[in-house]
């Protein structure tokens, strides 16, 4: 009855309390505070609930039951025992649900292998049945990996220092600044920071690496430092032994403003703001690699090598810069978030909404999965990460990638689809300020003469301040320490070595705990998370009676690191990280640096680092003796522990930057190099007399008012070959057909059958981007839509300086042939338009140019801008199956039919005949990205039309497209919408574009369609509030005029 008494102090511990705030749903994680304040009934509750077996609980509810009175204390135990009964039981539930859904999912992809296999109709070969897959093979040491993996690849040398590569990384989150990083101010801030700046570092002072920009997010909040703030940082210069040095080598930091400016946001609420990161971001990539250009490129502009994101928020962001630039894109992802997810599912502490709600979940897989889906290379620091972790992903399975590798090393055909390549690459440390030691008398009493100092002020050597900070918490500071350095974080596991060194006399007569858990001023004033390990280390603290052998400083500077684990050595302590999952362990090779002997978490990276550095021992991080023993093991051994010391300094070599760097290039190398490469010339600034029609045309529109257009030249001050041209063509514009909306805009509408060299976009200061979705129940384009057209072409026109300089572009899901028949009935010229955006994003044509037997012809360089990853006839065959079968994988009357006319070489339609049976846009993604295809799927037209196109292309990747083609920059377009769409709608809101959203226009949309029950939002992706956005109820001229001057007005 041990047990049973256990729980019943508990229960009274509850009821003196107060048992009112115990709710009949699952609790949320403890919350020691509540509004400031300690709440012990939710830490009890949670106890009993997460540590008490149920038959326990029913028993205890039984004895109450049988020995109750009237006394309301007893009524209110009874009420009390079967709430938290009816919680347990709910937790089990909960936990059953999950082993429901993994069994689901490994059945599933098991029927995805045979499918792709049979899709792919060949038998394989010995050689993809084997295990050749060097790639996700981690051998004994780092160099041995990756001579296995890149055995036929040349190794990056000092022999490229002949190239002038430009590499982007992207880190979006936390805090970033190249000195006195705040690591460990917030959970956001902590060694990925460390890493990328580094990282950054590192490249830049590669052979053939010329500039590495670090993009990050601008700060101007004062919560934090005002260096936050500044746009650009230098880190570091290009290197010295470069001839070749210009004004813009070296590595910085970008920080891109995006989301509210006065604001300092944690990861989770950056979400709906990534687009507009992205077109911050592009803007300056685009002027970057032209500046690069004249200074290394020969005139030509220096595209990036390759684009790096790091983390979830950063990998979504690379895959659309990726695609707007079509460069190869690598990805790091730091923490996984299904892997995460799983974690907290395991605890049954919170259902998947909670969780979801909390962190922002679904968004943050989704964005993973989008990376999957981009990335040329995926970069991680274990197997384990591989296997274990990115193997929970729809978008990459380790069996199908090694049977897909191995047909395209034969030159076999994969029928459109892709796995990313996973390469082992451990990080790379920085050991400038690390100064090896060799064991002797005169090192070891260093410590002694500093210490004695320490107390009679009388030695030459000043100590470090953070030993004076650290040697005031104990009583004896000559002792061992065992050093843990973490943010406090209940996946780091702290909690677990304070038991096992408070629960164990010999551990502590024999050592001293130094636990550095980030910086604090007052624990009230931190996230709650934070505040509640912070709070239970120092009751623990407390209940052990601890003081005197544990220090727990509250600051602590980057610079200090260093010194902390000097300290840790000269005692002759230990490190130890007992994290339950450590995806990789930075501070383990810091550690080792310093000649700290480690105890690690078997979890994750720790295996690989110990296989290499053999300096430690690895423990189970839920076993509190497996701990104790260990530590006790290295301190007590002194054989052992300098054996482990000398192996850590000996291949600490393996993880330096340098080696990271070489491999990381190398690998690099091997992707898909790819970038803007246009098929016709790109115009330059200057214009010649021998140029097109259009072109003189923007000429004589942009030279001023003084030239009237009867021809009155006496107001012009060009020569008399300026004063031909002219002549020539105003007499052609006389000449030219009858006009169409443009006639009063002064000569901005072209001619119906003149065709131009190049569009009259790359004069345009500002776009005209009309996205309506205005479509009847049949998908047919509603015939109000040509007059709506109209107003907003002439409201651009009431103001005669911006007319000049406007464009207009439309951007819908009809094909071309369509929207032009559809533009005549309305009588509406389709010179009218500088671009029209066709098929979903799949097609862009340019009204004048790009001309074949009088007939529009799509842009070649767009089309060869997306063909990324696109397998167009293995994607019909598959969404045909798919689509014709059940969720018990029966085959069903087909709810859809190819719309021939509407398919083009990179859209892929289909009418719907039964919505019902359609799946929705992120369930049929889910199952084509499980197949290895890669696209691009939506539902348009009114749900009346599904369309798949590439994965990188869509109506939003366009305007990027046309950014990146004739510098029109995206902050100068106007987007304008109805109040919903197609399922591509919710992209063209946010962004650095503006957006006009006019109300009662569309009254049905696709959207329907987009996402099923326990996705992510769309507050997710589109900004609750944004300046960029405005709305109007009427659609009259006047409304529409006031609407972009208003949004003229607003600085991006």
């Amino acid at each position: 009855m041990a047990g049973n008494e256990w729980i019943n102090g508990y229960l009274e511990a509850i009821l003196s309390t107060g048992a009112s705030t115990i709710e009949e749903q699952m609790p949320a994680p403890v919350t020691l505070r509540d509004g400031g304040h300690f709440n012990p009934t939710k830490y009890f509750v949670e106890e009993v609930v997460t540590s008490v077996d149920e038959s326990d609980l029913y028993r205890t509810w039984i004895k109450v039951v049988a020995t109750r009175n009237s006394r309301e204390r007893s009524s209110r135990l009874e009420n009390m025992c079967w709430r938290i009964w009816h919680l347990t039981r709910k937790k089990k539930q909960l936990e059953w649900e999950e082993v429901q859904r993994l069994t689901s999912r490994r059945w599933e992809r098991e029927q995805v292998r045979r499918d792709a296999t049979e899709d792919m109709s060949e038998d394989l070969s010995e050689g993809e049945k084997g295990d050749n897959v060097g790639e996700i093979v981690q051998s004994d040491t780092p160099r041995k990996n990756l001579q296995r993996q890149i055995s036929n690849v040349e190794v990056w040398s000092d022999d490229k220092k002949e190239k002038k590569l430009y590499i982007v990384l992207l880190s979006l989150h936390g805090l970033v600044r190249g000195e006195n990083m705040e690591l460990g101010r917030d959970s956001d801030t902590g060694g990925q920071i460390k890493y990328v700046v580094e990282l950054a570092r590192a490249l830049a002072k590669m052979p053939g690496v010329y500039r590495v920009d670090l993009f990050t997010r601008q700060i101007s909040s004062p919560e934090v430092d005002w260096s936050y703030g500044e746009p650009t940082e230098m880190l570091t210069a290009g290197g010295d032994d470069d001839d070749n040095i210009g004004e813009s080598s070296g590595a910085y930091i970008i920080r891109i403003p995006f989301g509210p400016r006065d604001k300092y946001l944690r990861k989770e609420l950056l979400w709906p703001y990534i687009h507009e990161f992205v077109d911050g971001a592009l803007a300056h990539i685009l002027n970057m690699s032209k500046a690069l250009g004249e200074q290394v490129g020969g005139g030509k502009p220096v595209w990036p090598y390759v684009i790096h994101g790091h983390y979830a928020d950063a990998g979504d962001s690379a895959a659309i810069l990726s695609g707007a630039l079509n460069v190869p894109m690598v990805l790091t992802g730091h923490s996984l978030g299904r892997n995460k997810l799983e974690q907290l599912l395991k605890q049954g502490r919170q259902s998947t909404e909670d969780i979801n709600s909390t962190y922002k979940m679904m968004r943050r897989i989704e964005a993973e999965e989008l990376s999957l889906d981009a990335a040329e290379l995926v970069i991680t620091s274990t197997k384990q990460e591989i296997e274990e972790q990115w193997g929970l992903y729809d978008g990459f399975d380790v069996k199908l990638e090694k049977v897909l590798r191995a047909r395209a090393r034969r030159g076999v055909n994969c029928h459109g689809r892709y796995m990313p390549r996973m390469a082992v690459i451990t990080p790379g440390m920085d050991f400038s300020n690390v100064v090896i030691q060799e064991d002797c008398p005169e090192v070891d009493g260093e410590l002694v003469q500093q210490l004695a100092a320490g107390v009679e002020g009388s030695s030459p050597k000043a100590m470090p301040p953070i030993w004076s900070e650290v040697m005031r918490f104990f009583t004896n500071p000559h002792k061992p320490v065992i050093l843990a350095l973490s943010r406090p974080d209940p996946k780091k596991n702290i909690t677990t070595l304070l038991k096992a060194f408070g629960e164990s006399r010999t551990l502590r007569e024999l050592a001293n705990l130094m636990l550095i858990m980030g910086n604090r001023d007052d624990i009230d004033e931190m996230s709650s998370g934070n505040a509640n390990m912070l709070t239970t280390v120092l009751k623990m603290i407390d209940k052990y009676d601890l003081y005197g052998q544990v220090a727990y400083p509250k600051h602590h500077k980057q610079s200090d690191v260093p010194e902390i684990y000097r300290f840790a050595a000269k005692t002759k302590g230990v490190f130890i990280n007992p994290a339950l999952v450590e995806p990789f362990g930075l501070t383990l090779i810091e550690a080792a640096a310093h000649g700290l002997p480690m105890v690690a978490t078997k979890n994750g990276g720790p295996v690989d680092i110990n296989r290499a550095l053999n300096n430690g021992l690895l423990v189970d991080p839920h076993d509190q003796q497996a701990i104790t023993d260990a530590l006790l093991k290295l301190l007590s051994e002194k054989n052992l522990w300098h054996e482990c010391r000398k192996n850590g300094w000996k291949n600490i070599h393996l993880f330096s930057w340098p080696e990271h760097c070489r491999t990381y290039l190398t690998r690099v190398a091997t992707c898909r190099m790819r970038h803007p490469q246009w098929q016709t010339d790109t115009p330059g600034d200057d214009i010649t007399a021998g140029e097109s029609f259009n072109d003189s045309l923007m000429d004589v529109q942009d030279m001023s008012l003084r030239l009237s257009i009867d021809g009155d030249l006496a107001a012009t001050s060009g020569g008399p070959e300026m004063q031909d041209q002219v002549k020539r063509v105003l007499s052609r514009m006389r000449k030219s057909g009858s006009g169409g909306l443009n006639d009063s805009d002064g000569g901005n509408k072209l001619p119906e059958n003149v065709t131009g060299k190049y569009p009259l976009l790359r004069r345009r200061r500002r776009l005209i981007v009309i996205a309506l979705d205005f479509y009847d129940n049949n998908g047919a384009p509603d015939k109000k839509m040509t007059q709506i057209v109209q107003r907003i072409i002439k409201a651009v026109q009431l103001d005669p300086q911006t007319a000049r300089v406007s464009g207009f572009a439309l951007s819908t899901a009809m094909p071309m042939l369509e929207l032009v028949e559809f533009l005549k009935s309305g009588n509406i010229q389709v010179n009218d338009f500088d671009a029209l955006i066709c098929s979903s994003g799949s097609e862009v044509y340019y009204p004048g140019t790009y001309m074949e037997d009088g007939k529009l012809s799509a842009d070649p360089d767009y089309a060869a801008h997306i063909d990324y990853r696109w397998g167009c006839e293995g994607l019909k065959k598959t969404i045909w199956n798919l689509m014709n079968t059940n969720e018990g994988g029966q085959k069903s009357s087909s709810p859809i039919e190819e719309d021939v006319k509407s398919t083009n070489a990179h859209c892929i339609s289909y009418r719907i005949k039964d919505l019902s049976k359609a799946k929705k846009v992120d369930d049929l993604r889910q199952k084509l990205r499980m197949r290895g295809l890669r696209c691009h799927p939506m539902y348009c037209r009114g749900s009346s039309r599904m369309q798949i196109i590439p994965l990188l292309a869509s109506r939003a990747q366009a305007l990027r497209y046309l950014f990146v083609r004739w510098r029109l920059n995206v902050a100068n377009m106007y987007v304008i919408l109805g109040e919903t769409g197609d399922t591509d709608y919710e992209e063209l809101i946010s962004g650095t574009h503006k957006t006009i959203i006019m109300k009662g226009v569309v009254s049905k949309g696709s959207e329907e369609m987009l996402r099923s029950p326990g996705s992510y939002h769309r507050d997710d992706v589109v900004p609750s509030e944004s300046p960029l956005v405005t709305y109007i109820s009427e659609t009259t001229e006047d409304k529409i005029a006031n609407a972009l001057k208003e949004l003229s007005n607003v600085k991006c």
